[in-house]
């Protein structure tokens, strides 16, 4: 078992989700790298985190799907030992570009199924596994938000947009609920950084017309984010619980 205990982090092939490992194997942690589909880039993840030393293993499974969560941490438990750490980071935007309008209710739907169930299911998850109440350890959820919330994304991501909205609120009452639990639940609210999440709709281009929005004046990187949640986990944010970090350069 790994001194700090197990960290799962959702959605982390790539992007966000496979900085917040790389870190958490760095910081001590022993890493379930959980993946829907980029099998070969999960893996990549767990052999950079290997090659510098830590433990790691790749677990597929859809967020949004109860049975493939419990695999994941019922497989995570058995192979790297007990829970003490989630980064709720797995997420899609959806269709990019409709307004509301022109909503597609499937769209939403499978948006809303990962990004708030896929969320819920995973802190479930943990909570079982952590709470001193039920003998656990206790232990840090830091759920992955979007500036989206602030922002609204109008015309982009309307229903991304939403279902991080759903996430905050979710972060501060569970925060709330699972306080006495030795438990803390923070989310960290990235902002223009670069993932591939800006693919579908310009990728580059879309980042550099939004530049001048940014007050610090750059994109910042997925490991800027991977350090803030893993601040959230650590024990030197004992104190805070409920809390939601921008990480956007005062966007």
């Amino acid at each position: 078992m790994s001194e700090a205990g197990t960290l799962i982090v959702t959605g982390g092939s790539r992007g966000i989700g496979a900085a917040v490992a790389r870190l958490g194997g760095a910081r001590g942690y022993a890493v379930a790298v959980n993946f829907r589909g980029e099998r070969a880039q999960a893996e990549a993840v767990v052999a950079d985190i290997a090659e510098a030393g830590g433990r790691a293993l790749a677990i597929q499974g859809d967020v949004a799907e109860e049975k493939d969560v419990l695999a994941l941490f019922d497989t995570a438990e058995r192979e790297l030992g007990p829970i003490t750490a989630l980064a709720n980071n797995a997420g899609i935007t959806g269709d990019f570009g409709q307004a509301l309008e022109t909503i597609n209710p499937a769209n939403w739907r499978r948006v809303l199924e990962v990004n708030t169930i896929g969320a819920a299911l995973c802190a479930r998850e943990a909570i079982k596994r952590m709470s001193t109440a039920r003998g656990g350890a206790g232990g840090a959820i830091v759920n992955v938000s979007s500036r989206a919330v602030a922002l609204g994304s109008p015309n982009s991501w309307l229903q991304y947009a939403a279902s991080k909205g759903a996430v905050d609120s979710f972060t501060r009452g569970l925060a709330y609920e699972v306080a006495r639990q030795g438990i803390r639940v923070n989310a960290v609210e990235p902002g223009l950084i670069e993932t591939d999440i800006h693919g579908n709709d310009g990728g580059a281009a879309r980042l550099a017309k939004a530049l001048p929005t940014v007050p610090i004046g750059r994109i910042g990187k997925p490991e800027e984010v991977a350090e803030a949640v893993l601040w959230l986990l650590s024990p030197a944010a004992s104190y805070v619980t409920g809390a939601t970090l921008p990480v956007s350069g005062g966007r």
